[in-house]
């Protein structure tokens, strides 16, 4: 597996933002692409194979394995939303935990015994660090601030264990925010671009909502971090944990500064409540030289490109 692209990839929960990318990427580097979807789903790239699945049908996931028999599984289902994960816990436990079991479970029983699952957590998972902890390294003890980095940091261990246990090939993801053109306006920087391109189609106010603009976060491309992904298939070392990052955090006040200077006409900025976590942490920023050490990979798109790009493509949808 290290070393050289692997040549059947499958990519569970290929409908979501990350999984379009993905597909891209593999296709572009040679990989045959099978992707999942939810019935009610669709994936419209014409680059890979399509399955419907659901991730809480173990023994569906199995057929499925024993009948595509992939090299490597991108495991990217998952309820990822902070903000959802407060209001819907009990749905993000089932799909972020149990769903990983069902997973993790069904590639243990396979007929093929040495397919890679990339299993993809996230920097939240860190929650409550201490004040000189950043930039984080991934022996960094974990303490969850929020129920979705309680269920990817769960995932992330029951990963762990059956790497050890039944000497499986997993390598596990702690992935930064992730960004780009498509994405759910859940997500901050896609949130104020819509913002922006609504007012300036005239369709709202001159006003855009925001939440807490002193949190700190370290924000990457998602054309970066599917890279990052691809090459953690080929070179990534089995039962490691990685951090996937620019390895620079940033204030959200940063992030709206730059998106309004790309606005077409004056905007007025208002706190709105509503958009204020439970619980947030000041600053969340990780050490990537694992990764760089093992892969070679770092960010290369800025962040002011992911903006431009993002608001441009709300302006154009």
């Amino acid at each position: 597996m290290k070393g050289v692209s692997a040549l059947k990839s499958l990519i569970i929960g290929g409908a979501g933002f990350v999984g379009g990318y993905l597909i891209r990427e593999l296709a572009e580097n040679g990989h045959e692409v099978h992707a999942t979807c939810l019935a009610n789903e669709t994936i419209s790239a014409e680059n890979c194979t399509v399955h419907t699945l659901d991730i809480m049908d173990k023994e569906r996931i199995g057929r499925l394995l024993d009948e595509i028999s992939p090299d490597t599984v991108f495991h990217l289902a998952a309820q990822s939303s902070v903000s959802v994960s407060w209001k819907k816990p009990q749905l993000t436990a089932e799909i972020n935990v149990v769903g990983t079991i069902n997973v993790l479970e069904a590639v243990k029983d396979a007929e093929k015994k040495d397919i890679r699952i990339i299993l993809i957590g996230s920097g939240e998972e860190y929650g409550f660090i201490r004040p000189d902890a950043c930039p984080l390294s991934e022996e960094e003890p974990l303490h969850p601030g929020n129920i979705y980095a309680a269920t990817k940091a769960c995932g992330e261990m029951i990963g762990s264990i059956y790497s050890r246990a039944y000497k499986m090939d997993v390598v596990m993801v702690r992935a930064f925010n992730h960004s780009g053109p498509g994405q759910s306006t859940t997500f901050v920087i896609s949130d104020f671009c819509k913002q922006i391109a609504d007012i300036e189609k005239g369709m709202a106010e001159p006003v855009i909502s925001v939440g807490n603009l002193s949190a700190m976060r370290d924000f990457t491309d998602v054309r970066d971090v599917v890279r990052a992904y691809r090459l953690l298939a080929d070179n990534g070392v089995s039962g490691t944990v990685y951090n996937v990052g620019r390895g620079k955090a940033v204030p959200i006040s940063m992030i709206l500064e730059t998106a309004l200077s790309y606005a077409e006409c004056d905007i007025e900025t208002v706190t709105d409540p509503k958009r204020m976590r439970a619980s947030d942490i000041p600053i969340i920023e990780p050490d990537v030289s694992r990764i760089k050490a093992d892969t070679g990979w770092s960010a290369v798109i800025t962040v002011e490109q992911t903006i431009k790009d993002t608001l441009d493509h709300w302006r154009n949808n």
